[in-house]
C-alpha cells in the first residue's frame, strides 16, 4: 500500500469539497515512548487512509501531535482502531469548536525529532514534573482573582485575533521564544498562582514544567486548552473571557469563541480577523487581510506579490527559483514569520 499522498493540491480539493458527507475535526496529543516511530506512522497512515482521514500529524520517540477530519460515519472505528493502540488507549480528543469539515484535503504524517519545536534540551529539566491541570470551567473561575497571572503562551498571530482577559502578551514568533520570553516577563512573579493557556494545551506541557523547573511553584494550565474552554462556556451558557477568535493550524485559520474582532487588516486598518496566506506562492505569507482589501489586492500582501501573480507561469517558476518575492510581505507582518503545524 502506498503511505504518502500521489495526488495534486487542486485534485485533492476538488475531491474534498464533492464528498457528501461531514465531517469532524479534532486534535489529539499524547506524551509517550514510541520505539520505532517510523514504523508506528507508517501503520497508522495505513489504518487512517482506509478509513479517508485527512490532516498533518507529527510523530517522534517522545510521542504524537495531531490535527485532522474524519468523515462522520467513520469516526466510530477510527476511534475503536486507534484505542487498540496502547500508547493511545482514551487518548482525549479536541473536538473543533467551529468547524466547515474544510480544514484538510489531504492526509500527511511526518517522524520529527520532536512534537513541539520547543527548542530545549529535555535531559536538563524533569519534564513529567508539569503544572495543574485546570478544566475549563475551574480556569474561568480562577481568571480575574487577585495575584494571579494568566499567560499566553502562543504566538503574537495567535493573540493578535483572539486571547483571555488580561493575559500577558508574549509577543513572539514560535514557541521557542516563548519560553524564555516568560522567564523574562515573569521574573519578579515568583509569587503568583500563574494560569497558561494554548490552544490545545501541548504547548502548555513543557512550559509549565519549565516554569516550575525555574521556581514557579504554583503553576497551573488549561486542560484541553482554548478548544476546550470555547464548548464549556456554550455548554454552560456562560460569558466567556476569552474574546475574538481561536487561532487554529489548518485551512480554517482560525475558530470564532466570540464574536468580538479585536484585530485590523494588515493593509488598511479596518476592523477585521481574517488570516489569509498571501496568494503568491512564493511568498505565502500570514496575516490579515479584509475582504475589501482581498478583492483589491487579489489576495497579495504586497503590490509586488500582486504583480507576480501575473507573470506567465514560466517566468514565475524561473524568478521563484531565486524566491525575489522574499521579504515583500515585511511592511505589514515586519518580518515575522508564518506560523508552524506543530506548536498547536
Amino acid at each position: 500500500m502506498t503511505l504518502h499522498n500521489k495526488f495534486d493540491k487542486q485534485t485533492l480539493k476538488a475531491r474534498l469539497h464533492a464528498e457528501p458527507f461531514n465531517r469532524v475535526t479534532l486534535s489529539f496529543y499524547r506524551y509517550v515512548i514510541f520505539d520505532d516511530a517510523q514504523a508506528f506512522r507508517d501503520q497508522l497512515y495505513e489504518e487512517w487512509a482506509a478509513l479517508d482521514v485527512f490532516g498533518r500529524t507529527y510523530i517522534a520517540r517522545e510521542g504524537i501531535n495531531a490535527q485532522i477530519s474524519i468523515p462522520e460515519h467513520h469516526f466510530e472505528a477510527f476511534k475503536d482502531a486507534l484505542y487498540t493502540h496502547k500508547e493511545l488507549q482514551d487518548v482525549p480528543f479536541k473536538i473543533a469548536v467551529d468547524d466547515d469539515g474544510k480544514s484538510f484535503y489531504k492526509l500527511v504524517l511526518k517522524v520529527r525529532d520532536k512534537i513541539v519545536g520547543d527548542g530545549l534540551n529535555d535531559d536538563s529539566f524533569d519534564v513529567t514534573n508539569v503544572g495543574m491541570h485546570l478544566t475549563a470551567e475551574e480556569f474561568h473561575k480562577h481568571i480575574g482573582e487577585d495575584d494571579t497571572i494568566v499567560v499566553d503562551m502562543r504566538n503574537h498571530y495567535e493573540y493578535e485575533v483572539g486571547h483571555f482577559e488580561g493575559a500577558i502578551n508574549l509577543d513572539v514568533d514560535t514557541f521557542r521564544e516563548a519560553l524564555p520570553k516568560a522567564l523574562e516577563e515573569l521574573e519578579d512573579a515568583k509569587d503568583k498562582k500563574l494560569l497558561l493557556y494554548c490552544t490545545g494545551g501541548i504547548r502548555c506541557e513543557k512550559a509549565s514544567a519549565y516554569l516550575k523547573h525555574h521556581g514557579f511553584e504554583d503553576v497551573n494550565q488549561l486542560y484541553g486548552g482554548i478548544i476546550e474552554y470555547g464548548h464549556m462556556v456554550k455548554e454552560k451558557e456562560l460569558t466567556s473571557k476569552y474574546i475574538g477568535k481561536n487561532f487554529v493550524f489548518d485551512d480554517r485559520l482560525g475558530e470564532r469563541i466570540t464574536e468580538d474582532v479585536i484585530s485590523k487588516c494588515h493593509q488598511c486598518g479596518k476592523t477585521s480577523d481574517t488570516h489569509v496566506n498571501c496568494a503568491n506562492d512564493a511568498c505565502h505569507i500570514l496575516f490579515i487581510q479584509c475582504a475589501e482589501c482581498a478583492e483589491k489586492m487579489e489576495g497579495c500582501c504586497t503590490v509586488t506579490c500582486q504583480e507576480f501573480i501575473h507573470l506567465p507561469e514560466a517566468e514565475q517558476i524561473a524568478q521563484r527559483a531565486g524566491n525575489p518575492a522574499k521579504g515583500t510581505h515585511r511592511a505589514y507582518t515586519k518580518g515575522r514569520v508564518r506560523p508552524k503545524l506543530n506548536e498547536l
